[in-house]
């Protein structure tokens, strides 16, 4: 099957990697071209726009950073639709507004084009050991045929529902959970070191009892680590809470917890954390305190 690939960054780049690796002919193209090399090495073919990587493949993915940029691939000038072969299939696994994808969507369909929405969760991590999860929203016959490619990229592959979007909203309903697990876990762990009391013990017994996640288990190693290399950058982390606040204001649904935690990922980007890791959530909460451990990292 041919593929295309749009968007070699962070993770999109460790994801068509995979499905080179998996034996998929993979068509790509990327705004900057020095993101092309790797999968050029890997056996990727190299497109001048999306229309080129629309018209030369089946199935075209896109890993963009946000709606404006998948509106752009998929319906901008030379884009995704100006090159789609009939019964082509778009799939757009970036995070964006369940809102913007069905807008996206039913653009599409006016021009003979089925989109997927498809985000991913597992970060940079997940991407490269193609254990992502992948959770889908699209007509269930697409969804079938592009298996294959999820399988290549993932490790937990659900098809949501039909409607337009599914995906997206799983996606808001992930990003609430680890948003605000996230500044929990700092704030806990800060009051861990505020009180003089061993870290790496305390994450140690909390992971013995209700407490206990995959949160607790991957990004409290981390913060006890010291850990806070970019695997989801803090200012995606903060459009993504932005994402869930608009729908929910669109809803008319509560969103309280995940208002909170929305603000302290902007604290973030104020504090010049935008570029580090979520889980530099507690440097925020060490600066709040007056951390001497801030001090010496010259925060």
């Amino acid at each position: 099957m041919e593929t295309g690939f749009i968007g070699l960054g962070l993770m999109g780049r460790p994801m068509a990697l995979n499905l080179l690796r998996a034996g998929h002919r993979v068509r790509v193209w990327s705004r900057r071209e020095a993101s092309l090399e790797p999968l050029l090495e890997a056996g990727a073919s190299a497109c001048r726009n999306a229309r080129e990587v629309a018209a030369s493949s089946e199935i075209v993915i896109s890993m963009v950073a946000d709606a404006p940029d998948v509106e752009k691939v998929a319906l901008g000038s030379d884009g995704v639709a100006d090159g789609a072969r009939p019964d082509a299939i778009f799939i757009d696994m970036s995070t964006i507004a369940p809102s913007a994808a069905r807008s996206i969507s039913a653009r599409l369909a006016e021009r003979g084009v089925c989109m997927l929405d498809a985000p991913v969760s597992g970060g940079e991590a997940g991407a490269i050991a193609g254990t992502l999860t992948i959770m889908v929203g699209g007509p269930e016959a697409a969804f079938r045929k592009a298996l294959p490619l999820f399988e290549a990229m993932g490790g937990k592959i659900t098809h949501i529902d039909e409607k337009p979007g599914a995906g997206q909203v799983a996606k808001a309903c992930n990003q609430v959970i680890t948003g605000v697990g996230v500044a929990s876990l700092a704030e806990a762990l800060n009051f861990a070191r505020s009180s003089g009391v061993d870290l790496a013990a305390v994450r140690q017994v909390l992971m013995g009892g209700l407490a206990n996640s995959r949160i607790l288990e991957n990004h409290g190693q981390r913060m006890v680590a010291r850990d806070f290399a970019p695997g989801f950058k803090s200012w995606m982390h903060l459009k993504d809470m932005r994402i869930v606040l608009s729908e929910g204001h669109a809803l008319h649904v509560p969103l309280p917890t995940a208002a909170a935690a929305a603000q302290l990922y902007s604290a973030m980007l104020g504090s010049g954390l935008g570029e580090e890791d979520s889980v530099a959530m507690l440097k925020l909460f060490e600066s709040m305190s007056g951390s001497s451990e801030m001090r010496e990292e010259g925060q």
